[in-house]
């Protein structure tokens, strides 16, 4: 798998920088990321199919991405998912552009 992964890189034209052996601190941002993939859906799914496994792991990373809270950036998701909600029949628009955090969707 890794010589594909390198090969498809290259590809798209994106250079690989390796960490020391056993320094997971180097990498903090990519560790915590597998952590929680791998705490939060990996270990708890079956796969029947590559199909199947790639719906779940987008799913997941959106999730991760828009609803999900995160400890460093003070609980709050990294790119909230902005909704402007309908704008009234009547009245000033300006004051209902602003957007709006998502309701956080139920993930199975």
């Amino acid at each position: 798998i890794a010589t594909a992964v390198q090969a498809w890189l290259g590809q798209i034209g994106v250079k690989t920088l390796y960490i020391a052996p056993g320094s997971p601190w180097e990498n903090g941002y990519n560790e915590s990321f597998n952590g929680s993939l791998r705490d939060e859906l990996l270990g708890g799914e079956i796969f029947y199919s590559l199909a199947e496994a790639r719906v779940l792991i987008e799913a997941w990373r959106r999730h991760y991405n828009t609803v999900r809270p995160h400890s460093s950036l003070g609980y709050r998701p990294p790119a909230p998912e902005a909704v402007t909600p309908p704008l009234p029949a009547s009245g000033s628009a300006s004051l209902h552009l602003r957007p709006t955090m998502a309701a956080e969707t139920t993930m199975h």
